[in-house]
């Protein structure tokens, strides 16, 4: 498979996906499948959880950076690749460059998380910190790429790519030939846009929905007006899928062959995320947890067996600790109060012991006496308490008030 960058609107087959899947031997690992009862117990039908947090580098990004590298001419090798990213991309295209032998250079956001900084290094390119947003970074590896020759490698609008993506796809079907539906995330469209060209192509009937995160939901209205438009601030905290506009390649494709595209709400990604790691002992960014959160949101509306990517597991530490708070306040299971007390020896034990009577876990307590806002005997104290559910939440209000405390957030 070697083809010239102008090459790059040709239509993807199965042949191109198997192609790939012939050079990725070796390469990138055949991710795991596995069954989650739990989810499969809400569906009603066999749910299967495709690893690909396992793969080399954290996610499916491996598989299209290497076909996409290794197809390039001999001249286009000796002058190098470039490419933007804030994580999953970056480090794919690394590891691929590496074991190519080709120079790679990475542009990534100042802001991005050090952990994905040093991965990337470590994956053996040279790492550029430019720009606080992506379409900062993207803009100065294109330049980049125009002042030295070297190749720029998109995270999602090649067909090389798509076709290393769909290999997950080929993977699904192997794994699990019963599937009926596969839920994937999408961002760009590469990754659900080879997976529906490898199966639409062998079993078209086999439902494959997309899901976005609700706000960098560009796909939707992009489907409805007949091309890609784009979203204006994307926000949302799942960075890998948090993309503007779709790409030109894949959006064709997606249009064609993916039956559905669904949105998720921060909420719902913090459930989910929260659930693989409880749950399927499974590290997820939120971007690979978009699936579950689909199945979460609606778990009714799939026929099973159903097959959810999980597409990444590159998550910051310091991301992962707000997530999964996020998420246990989703479930009732984290509350933070806010309340007032008179400032005296003792007051702020007798709140404790009040909260100890409904089993309430203190986390943490944050108490302030000097604030304009408070009169001269009053303290504010903030509790951040681990709880059992909604229904327990209620009940720890319910017994603040009839020990006499006004929450006031």
């Amino acid at each position: 498979m070697s083809y010239s960058t102008a090459d790059s609107f040709r239509p993807v087959t199965l042949d191109d996906v198997r192609g790939a899947q012939k050079m990725l031997a070796g390469v990138a690992r055949v991710s795991a499948m596995e069954g989650s009862r739990h989810l499969s117990q809400m569906v009603g039908a066999p749910v299967h959880l495709k690893c690909e947090n396992l793969q080399r580098t954290g996610s499916f990004k491996l598989r299209g950076a290497y076909v996409r590298i290794a197809g390039l001419l001999p001249e286009e090798r000796a002058a190098g690749v470039v490419a933007a990213s804030a994580g999953n991309h970056a480090q794919g295209v690394a590891l691929a460059s590496s074991l190519l032998g080709v120079r790679s250079t990475v542009f990534m956001p100042k802001g991005a998380p050090l952990p994905k900084v040093s991965a990337t290094r470590d994956y053996g390119a040279e790492v550029r910190l430019h720009g606080q947003v992506v379409d900062e970074t993207l803009a100065a590896a294109q330049e980049y790429a125009a002042e030295t020759g070297a190749v720029f490698i998109h995270p999602f609008d090649h067909p090389d790519i798509i076709a290393g993506q769909g290999t997950v796809g080929l993977e699904i079907l192997e794994q699990c030939p019963e599937a009926r539906t596969i839920l994937v995330g999408i961002g760009g469209g590469g990754l659900a846009a080879g997976i529906a060209v490898a199966v639409k192509s062998l079993r078209p009937e086999v439902r494959v929905v997309g899901v976005q995160a609700a706000g960098a939901a560009a796909y939707p209205p992009s489907l409805a007006a007949g091309r890609p438009v784009s979203v204006e601030n994307p926000a949302t905290m799942a960075d890998g899928i948090k993309v503007g506009r779709p790409g030109d390649v894949p959006f064709g494709i997606i249009g064609e062959l993916v039956d559905e595209v669904r949105t998720v709400s921060e909420d719902e990604l913090s459930a989910a995320l929260l659930l693989c790691l409880e749950r399927a002992k499974l590290v997820v960014e939120p971007a690979g947890a978009s699936p579950v959160a689909a199945l979460l949101s609606e778990p009714g509306a799939f026929e099973g067996p159903v097959v959810a990517v999980l597409s990444g597991g590159n998550v910051d530490p310091v991301l992962m600790e707000r997530v999964l708070r996020h998420g246990m306040a989703a479930q009732g299971r984290y509350l933070a109060v806010r309340l007032r007390l008179t400032d005296r020896p003792g007051a702020l034990a007798t709140l404790l012991g009040a909260l100890s009577v409904v089993d309430a876990n203190v986390l943490d307590v944050s108490h302030v006496r000097t604030d304009p806002r408070l009169g001269l005997t009053e303290a504010e104290v903030e509790l951040h308490l681990e709880t059992k559910g909604p229904a327990h939440c209620a009940e720890v209000g319910q017994a603040l008030r009839e020990a006499g405390y006004t929450v006031i957030g």
